[in-house]
């Protein structure tokens, strides 16, 4: 092993890395991120989910070793010699479970309700960026892990399970917290390398993370993943021909090239206003969703609620379960409609004008999804 590990290829390497260690943590960022964008493709894909399963454990491996080798409990002369790699290694696959978090969860998120809980984990995933030199903390380490694990099982219980509630939120947290305990048990008993106040110190640390998070929760701060609304838009008409749903919407000006739907809605009497979506779920998840139709009160200003109309989805469809709803008394001014599931949790919202118009000469144009 000596004698390979003299050899001139691995003497290359490391003065390689010697020479550009300071540039690492930006290569581990852009690293993380790129291996992320080009091997994770749907949240409920198995393979996704099995490759960042395997990111937490490997995670795990490396700051359990990361611990035994500050504490002398290891040995080994090739396990001694890398030990430097060590942190790069916690930092890779915490960039590239925080990345692949900021996508799935950015999919599923309302901004106006979940931005903060979106901002959070980009602050994650940059600053764990420069953490290298503080993650021998124990601290930080339990703390991040402990991050990590809870938003993946965050989706990952109800892709499995094909239910979604908050009793499955709250055993996603559980086995978060599981596992940190997990592994502040292993180095407390098994390798005696921690003492009892930092066990407890860390415990109520990770304790009162899990209780923000629920917070959260009930302030409908974290997207509902693995939920997620593909399209939506406002028509004049919507109507299903098989498997093909056509959407009409009033022809735009030459100039509006990118006018999809019908925003500002020109109203006649007799009109008809339809909200067209697309949600995603995972293949075993069905779940009633609602659109929640809205004006705006301009005297008290305030939003008002006229209907609030819901159908069952299926999960599985790679551009999302399409359904609608539809109002046909409707009066002049601010509107939008919020999509949201049983219990409230915000998929998105559209706002729109409705504006009363005169003209008989309209003319459509349709689109199918």
């Amino acid at each position: 092993m000596n004698s390979f590990l003299n050899t001139k290829p691995v003497r290359a390497v490391q003065s390689f890395y010697s020479r550009y260690k300071k540039y690492y943590p930006l290569l581990s960022f852009t690293g993380g991120f790129l291996w992320d964008s080009f091997t994770l493709t749907r949240i409920d894909r198995l393979s996704d989910n099995l490759i960042l399963l395997l990111y937490l454990l490997l995670l795990s491996g490396f700051i359990l070793l990361l611990n035994l080798v500050e504490n002398g409990m290891i040995r080994q002369p090739l396990l001694l010699k890398y030990r430097e790699w060590y942190p790069l290694a916690i930092q890779f696959f915490l960039g590239g479970l925080f990345s692949s978090y900021v996508v799935f969860y950015f999919q599923s998120a309302a901004l106006t309700k979940n931005w903060l809980f979106l901002l959070i984990l980009v602050l994650l995933l940059v600053s764990n960026e420069f953490l290298e030199k503080r993650l021998t903390n124990l601290y930080l380490q339990m703390t991040l892990f402990f991050l990590a694990s809870f938003s993946f099982f965050i989706f990952f219980v109800p892709v499995v399970s094909g239910y979604m509630n908050y009793f499955v939120f709250l055993l996603s947290g559980l086995i978060g917290l599981l596992s940190v305990a997990g592994m502040l048990f292993l180095l407390f008993k098994k390798f005696g390398i921690l003492q009892r106040t930092q066990v407890g110190r860390s415990l109520v640390l990770i304790f009162g993370i899990f209780l923000l998070i629920n917070l959260f929760y009930f302030l409908n701060w974290i997207p509902p993943v693995p939920l997620s609304m593909k399209s939506a838009g406002i028509y004049h008409h919507v109507s299903r021909e098989g498997e093909i749903y056509r959407l009409k919407y009033e022809t735009p000006e030459w100039y509006q090239f990118r006018k999809k739907s019908d925003n500002p809605y020109h109203y006649s009497p007799g009109d008809t206003v339809f909200c067209f979506t697309a949600v995603f779920a995972p293949t075993r998840l069905q779940k009633k969703i609602f659109h929640r139709w809205q004006w705006y009160d301009s005297k008290r200003e305030k939003w008002q609620t006229s209907d609030r109309l819901g159908y069952q989805i299926s999960g599985g469809r790679k551009g999302g379960y399409r359904g609608y709803t539809y109002k046909t008394h409707v009066t002049p001014g601010k509107w939008r409609v919020e999509i949201v599931t049983e219990d409230e949790r915000i998929l998105g919202r559209i706002g729109f004008e409705i504006k009363e118009t005169v003209r008989t000469n309209r003319t459509f144009k349709t689109i199918y999804r």
